[in-house]
């Protein structure tokens, strides 16, 4: 259905592609038996899916569901609840759980994403209970000119601000900016770089980068990663939530910012969401290389049309983003339609760029999918702004996958 040049494509995308697929599948295999190994050591039954209401004391299930996330991402503790309304909410409780009045939180990856920047106050916007109005002071280290971690200015800011940093933060995706995603290997490097200068804290949002690689971060050195489970470690089946895992101090003082000092995470309802949240972590493997595999394809069929992308489709990867510059509002939104149009949910309509909470630039986004927001399955977005860069991500199967990018790519060349 789709036209010559794209049909041409696709098919060289499978001889080109096969090799990275298959290393795609290996690391699948290996975190597939790393998940199924904690359900085995932590005795998954069916008796732990039910849930539970009011306080939710003695809920066996949140408990067990807790300790398989740990020891899959080899932590300490972990918090995993549904009722953590999305990724930005997490990291919230995090960086509010152990930073206090005075403290310094040094960002190390450049500015944060965009919705977390109102949540520490950057722009010092007082009065609406960001970190700044709480007295928690922000700074941050920028990438090299050549995209580098830059560790000189690192040390810098350790020595600048001393005890007073509190917290090391690690971006580990690239959010709304053109740069490499971490790899771990490349956030062990910093973990152990700032603990060896430093009590701080290392926090990395792990956003879009469980089970890409087969380690995470906190098998690396780092204190404390925080994630959404409508994102990679749901697996498409949770219907909302986040986690929180590391050591287990840092787990506790997150817990305290969820509910209360003196009650942290003993309590918490599950209502109904344990069975979703046990089976989506099972399929979150499998979901995320078929998520990864996707991505791959849109690099080499956007590269072969002539559009600059990044990562470059022959690059392993370390989270489920791919971007692509449209180089006009009209590419941009003519991609995302393109997503739309090849979702399950919602096909029939066509988004259009408006002023989202929490960005500073309209936002044109697509996201045809059965869990609202879930970028784990098909979706794509981008702040209208140059170079309109839309930033995609996603696919519950490779299949459906495939079939939305070129319906994007079809738009795209429409447009142009």
């Amino acid at each position: 259905m789709f036209n010559e040049t794209l049909t041409a494509i696709a098919a060289a995308s499978e001889k080109e592609l096969a090799p990275i697929f298959a290393e795609v599948d290996r690391v699948a295999q290996k975190n597939t038996e790393r998940v199924l190994a904690a359900f085995r050591e932590e005795c998954v039954s069916d008796s732990l899916f039910g849930g539970t209401t009011g306080y939710g004391y003695d809920d066996r299930g949140r408990e067990v569901l807790e300790k398989v996330y740990a020891r899959v991402f080899g932590a300490e503790a972990a918090l995993v609840r549904h009722s953590i309304a999305n990724g930005t909410h997490a990291l919230a409780i995090g960086l509010f759980g152990i930073l206090r009045p005075g403290d310094v939180m040094l960002s190390v990856t450049s500015r944060p994403y965009d919705t977390l920047s109102e949540a520490i106050g950057i722009d010092r916007k007082n009065g609406d209970g960001s970190l700044a109005d709480f007295g928690v002071d922000y700074d941050q280290v920028d990438f090299t000119e050549d995209g580098k971690i830059d560790f000189d200015g690192i040390d810098a800011k350790l020595k600048e601000h001393g005890d007073r940093v509190k917290m090391v933060f690690i971006q580990r995706s690239k959010g709304y900016l053109n740069r490499p995603t971490l790899t771990v290997a490349q956030i062990g490097e910093i973990a152990s770089f700032v603990h060896a200068r430093s009590k701080a804290f290392v926090v990395v949002d792990n956003c879009y980068g469980e089970f890409t690689e087969d380690k995470e971060p906190t098998e690396v050195g780092a204190d404390l990663i925080i994630g959404s489970l409508i994102k990679n470690p749901g697996g498409g089946l949770a219907l909302s939530g986040g986690y929180l895992a590391g050591t287990q101090r840092a787990v506790e003082l997150a817990s305290y910012r969820y509910t209360c000092a003196g009650i942290g995470g003993e309590v918490g309802s599950t209502l109904g969401q344990n069975r979703n949240m046990f089976q989506g972590f099972f399929m979150a493997p499998h979901t995320v290389a078929q998520a990864v595999k996707t991505a791959h394809f849109a690099a080499y069929v956007f590269d072969k049309l002539g559009f600059e992308v990044m990562p470059h489709w022959s690059e392993r990867r370390s989270d489920i983003i791919q971007t692509v510059q449209l180089g006009s509002a009209d590419g941009l939104v003519g991609f995302c339609r393109g997503i739309q149009a090849g979702s399950p949910v919602d096909a029939f309509v066509a988004p259009e760029p408006w002023a989202m909470p929490g960005y500073n630039d309209p936002v044109v986004m697509a996201a045809g999918t059965f869990v609202q927001g879930a970028s784990i399955e098909l979706s794509a977005d981008g702040p209208i702004r140059p170079p309109y860069t839309a930033f995609f991500q996603g696919g519950l199967t490779y299949e459906s996958g495939r079939y939305g990018v070129l319906m994007a790519a079809e738009k795209v060349l429409e447009k142009n």
